[in-house]
């Protein structure tokens, strides 16, 4: 059980990492007007949100740049024309995702740049390229996180491995992601050690970036923050692919450090996030994404389901289980 005293203080060390545009652009294929992005922006500012992701470097020989809105591929001058200079302690982050980028010729010396972070995402089986991006992008000036998806279904073993590989990488941060949503707080409790350990090995930071599935999102990133775990994403309304993340108002409600401010998250959900839901955009929790939670599985059946306006979810169980 965590020291009661302990959520009665605070640590430094700790970043909240605004998550919203990028994972919240899987849900409307990254269509967000600048105003949005701008005030959302602004919003994180006044927050005292550590970093913000503008969203996905992706490549544009694989993606259409016609089919999809502009953060899907984070061009360095559309962050430039929110950010401009950039005149504040809010740091900007872009995702480069393994096997669906070009980030050799993308990411550009940091110098040209407005971003400061490169987020590496990866699966367990492409660890060799997540290393050669996240030199990469160390080489040319940034600061750098690897994301270690779907750690849900991977074995100990490959975790270790894993874990090892990349803590002799020069690698900032090394993060928990929980994909499916599948995990409880006592699974998140035990992933969490075996992570700290090499963290503490290495010298990385560790993070952790949760999927609200089984509406756990919240209760797993708070209990990683008893674990030692200092690395912290949350989107807005919780607004991500599928179920969603935990929600960027509970987790500044849950930290003590006075630098984070929960009012202006609520003025921008009431001015923004409610306008998105009105105008059709869908996410969170609902039966289907709690079911491929319960079976660990990628929510990509899921979401057809919910884009295809079904409400048989008796029968949509019985088709997932099947795949089992």
């Amino acid at each position: 059980m965590k020291e009661i005293s302990k959520l009665m203080s605070y640590r430094e060390s700790i970043r909240v990492v605004d998550a919203t545009l990028r994972d919240g652009g899987l849900v409307n294929d990254f269509f967000f007007d600048d105003d949005f992005v701008k005030s959302l922006y602004l919003t994180n500012i006044k927050s005292g949100v550590d970093y913000m992701e503008f969203g996905y470097r992706g490549d544009k020989e694989m993606f259409d740049p016609e089919k999809f809105g502009k953060w899907k591929f984070c061009d360095d001058d559309d962050i430039r024309a929110i950010v401009g200079d950039n005149d504040s302690d809010l740091k900007i982050a872009i995702m480069a995702d393994v096997g669906r980028c070009n980030y050799k010729q993308d990411i550009r010396p940091k110098s040209e740049s407005p971003v400061d972070l490169i987020r590496v995402a990866t699966y367990i089986n492409q660890i060799p390229t997540a290393v050669d991006m996240i030199e990469h992008a160390k080489n040319n000036g940034y600061e750098v996180s690897c994301n270690i998806m779907a750690i849900s279904s991977a074995q100990e073993g490959d975790v270790r491995a894993a874990l090892d590989i990349l803590g002799q990488t020069a690698v900032d941060v090394i993060y928990i992601v929980d994909s499916f949503g599948a995990l409880y707080p006592e699974q998140l409790q035990r992933v969490a050690a075996l992570y700290m350990e090499y963290g503490e090995k290495y010298n990385k930071k560790i993070g952790i970036h949760a999927h609200n599935n089984q509406q756990l999102a919240f209760a797993n990133t708070i209990e990683a923050v008893g674990d030692g775990v200092d690395w912290l994403d949350a989107t807005y309304s919780a607004m991500g692919r599928g179920a969603g993340n935990c929600a960027m108002e509970l987790l500044l409600g849950f930290l003590k450090n006075p630098k984070y401010k929960v009012f202006p998250v609520i003025k921008f959900i009431d001015e923004h996030m409610n306008k998105l839901r009105e105008s059709g955009v869908k996410w969170g929790y609902d039966l289907q994404y709690l079911m491929t939670g319960l079976l660990n599985q990628h929510p990509r059946t899921a979401i057809e389901f919910t884009k295809k306006d079904r409400k048989d979810y008796a029968e949509f169980y019985k088709e997932i289980v099947a795949l089992d």
